[in-house]
C-alpha cells in the first residue's frame, strides 16, 4: 500500500508536495525516486554506456578546476570478490561493475613537478578538505548520470574500514586514497524511495533555526516508522554494553530498563546502541590517520 505521503508516477514513487509544486522534469524525477540497489541482474554494462556515466561525473563541478580525483573501473570476478571481503558486504562481488573514487594528489603533483611548481596539497588540510567534496560530487553526478540510463547504484562507506588494503589491490601510488565505491548495474529489484527529513527540518532561513523537541520527534518518528527492533535478551546485553561503557553502570541500567519497559527499541536506540554501536565508531581513529599518513597524507600535524 502506498504511503499518503506518497504518489506514484510511472509505477515509482515521488513526494506528493514535489508532484503539487507543478515543476517535474525526467532529471528530478530521477532524483526524487532514486533508491539503492544490492540486487542486480546479470546483464553487462556496455562500453559506451559506462564511458558517457563516467564522463558525465567529470564533468562536475570542482575547486579550481583542478578534479584532484581517480577513478578506478573493477569489473572482474576477482577483484569485485575481494573488494566485497574487505568493505564487508558480500553482494558487492555480485555488481557487474565497481567504482572506486579515490583523491589523487599523485598526478597533480607529477604535473607540478614537471611544470616546475611547488606542490604541497598533501600537507594541507584545506586542499584535503576540497579534493574530499570533489571526490563526492564527482560520485553524484557519476550516480545521477547511471540512474537517468536505467541503472541502479548503492554506495559503500565501507572501503575506509580497509582503505590500506584496497590500495593494494587497486595498485593504487602514493598520495591516492580511496574514498567511495560504487556499484552499478540494470536492478532486478529496485527498493522503494526512503522517506527523508523534509524542508521544514532540514533548512533554516538566514539564521539556523532549533525545531522543538515535538517537533523534532516527529519528524524523525515519521521517517523512520517502519523500523520496528523487538527486544531480546541478545540485544539488551548489547545495549547495556554500550550504554555502560559511555554512561557508566546506572544511567545503563535506567536505559536498559526502559527499553525493557517499551518492549521495543527506538530507532535512535537501533542505530546508535545495535547498528552504529556509539562505543565502537570512536574506536580505531588512530588507525584511520595511520592509513591517510601511509599513503603520503600528512595534513594531520602541526
Amino acid at each position: 500500500m502506498v504511503e499518503e505521503s506518497f504518489l506514484t508516477f510511472d509505477g515509482k514513487l515521488v513526494d506528493k508536495n514535489f508532484r503539487c509544486s507543478g515543476h517535474f522534469n525526467e532529471t528530478l524525477k530521477f532524483m526524487f525516486t532514486r533508491s539503492s540497489v544490492r540486487d542486480f541482474l546479470p546483464k553487462k554494462v556496455s562500453e559506451e554506456v559506462l564511458r558517457t556515466i563516467i564522463e558525465a561525473g567529470l564533468h562536475s563541478p570542482s575547486a579550481g578546476n583542478l578534479q584532484p580525483y581517480s577513478i578506478i573501473r573493477v569489473e572482474s570476478e576477482e577483484k569485485k570478490r575481494i573488494l566485497a571481503e574487505l568493505c564487508l558486504q558480500k553482494f558487492i562481488s555480485k555488481a557487474p561493475v565497481l567504482l572506486v573514487f579515490c583523491i589523487d594528489f599523485h598526478r597533480l603533483e607529477r604535473w607540478s613537478r614537471l611544470s616546475d611548481a611547488p606542490f604541497t596539497a598533501p600537507q594541507s588540510f584545506r586542499h584535503f578538505w576540497v579534493a574530499f567534496l570533489d571526490v563526492s560530487i564527482c560520485a553524484q553526478s557519476v550516480c545521477v548520470a547511471a540512474e537517468s540510463l536505467g541503472l541502479g547504484s548503492v554506495y559503500i562507506g565501507t572501503i575506509i574500514e580497509s582503505a590500506d588494503k584496497v590500495r593494494d589491490v587497486l595498485q593504487l601510488p602514493d598520495k591516492v586514497f580511496p574514498v567511495i565505491l560504487l556499484c552499478l548495474g540494470y536492478p532486478r529489484s529496485r527498493p522503494l524511495p526512503q522517506k527523508k527529513l523534509g524542508y521544514n527540518i532540514i533548512v533554516s532561513s538566514e539564521v539556523y533555526r532549533e525545531p522543538s523537541d515535538e517537533e523534532l520527534l516527529k519528524a524523525f518518528s515519521e521517517k523512520y516508522e517502519m523500523i520496528k527492533v523487538k527486544v531480546s535478551d541478545e540485544r539488551l546485553k548489547v545495549a547495556e554494553e554500550v550504554c555502560r561503557s559511555l554512561f557508566g553502570e546506572d544511567e545503563a541500567k535506567v536505559i536498559v530498563e526502559r527499553i525493557r519497559s517499551a518492549g521495543q527499541f527506538n530507532p535512535a536506540q537501533y542505530y546508535f546502541l545495535l547498528h552504529y554501536r556509539a562505543d565502537m565508531m570512536c574506536k580505531g581513529n588512530g588507525l584511520f590517520v595511520k592509513m591517510l599518513k601511509n599513503a603520503g597524507f600528512n595534513f594531520l600535524k602541526e
